[in-house]
């Protein structure tokens, strides 16, 4: 198989994997990623559900702070996943 671009996936470094829990679940991502990437790497796609009515559940859109679709609870404080820098025992939870 011919590639157009190298394949440098060996080369990347990964950070330890550091702990945390989303809805009491214990669940696992890498020091310094996106709260939003590892809660996507760990298969958990609806971050919390529709402000009004019957639509539907919300996740991660844009990744980089604009849409807020990606909205959790985090000491009580509603913040950005996508912007929130996942630590060893960070504690999260679902916005309903």
């Amino acid at each position: 198989m011919i590639r157009l671009v190298p394949n440098h996936a060996s080369k990347i470094k990964r950070r330890d994997k550091v702990g945390f829990t989303f809805d009491g679940l214990r669940l696992e991502g890498r020091r310094g990623e996106s709260l939003a990437a590892a809660l996507l790497q760990a298969g958990h796609l609806n971050l919390r559900t529709a402000p009004f009515g019957d639509a539907p559940a919300r996740g991660a859109f844009c990744h980089m702070g604009i849409c807020q679709e990606c909205a959790v609870r985090i000491e009580g404080r509603t913040v950005e996943a996508c912007r929130t820098e996942l630590t060893d025992g960070l504690v999260v939870e679902r916005v309903s």
